[in-house]
């Protein structure tokens, strides 16, 4: 298994219990075939640049160890949800 580090940006918004429900998927995904090592919630962070004419975005980072077809299935689903505004995943060489 290799170490990733995963940074999730969330509309500002969305509905929390939706945020919080697809947030769970996404964990549910590296659980299944991984292991989370630590989820650091920033919060509300103000954005280098507009994306789609929002100013802000929800902050989540992961660190995480998992194989790399848990990762493509993490990158598939994250790019359809509704919630997530952008998400990129960095393989970490500790």
């Amino acid at each position: 298994m290799n170490k990733y580090e995963t940074v999730l940006m969330f509309y500002p918004d969305a509905e929390e219990e939706q945020k919080k429900a697809h947030f769970e998927r996404l964990q549910k995904i590296i659980s299944e075939a991984g292991k989370i090592n630590n989820i650091d919630e920033w919060g509300k962070r103000k954005l280098a640049y507009e994306i789609e004419y929002y100013q802000e975005a929800d902050y989540v980072l992961l660190e995480y160890e998992a194989e790399a077809e848990t990762i493509k299935e993490f990158d598939r689903i994250a790019k359809i949800l509704d919630t997530v505004m952008r998400h990129m995943i960095i393989r970490v060489d500790r």
